[in-house]
């Protein structure tokens, strides 16, 4: 999922009762969402089921897929981090 020309970044966390979900976008998408000042909804607030691989997330326009989950515990909370596919659409075109 990673690749040399688009590592991940830090995750966007969230916060679950009981639980920790951290949104990881590679740095193109990342750097999108601050330039662009896309606001991430807190998409997990009140559900009690937490996200699989395969689900979609619509931010800002774009879709995300959840390809990877990885459960972590830092001894007090535990952290499910959601690695999220590029939103960069072949339709998507820039104008500047």
């Amino acid at each position: 999922m990673t690749t040399k020309n688009s590592p991940m970044t830090q995750p966007l966390i969230q916060h679950q009762p009981g639980i920790q979900i951290a949104l990881v976008f590679n740095t193109d998408d990342q750097a999108w969402i601050r330039l662009s000042k896309i606001a991430v909804p807190r998409l997990f607030e009140g559900h009690t089921i937490a996200p699989n691989t395969g689900d979609v997330l619509r931010i800002g326009g774009r879709q995300f897929v959840v390809e990877v989950r990885v459960w972590e515990h830092d001894g007090s909370t535990p952290t499910l981090r959601l690695y999220l596919s590029s939103g960069h659409a072949h339709s998507d075109t820039s104008f500047g």
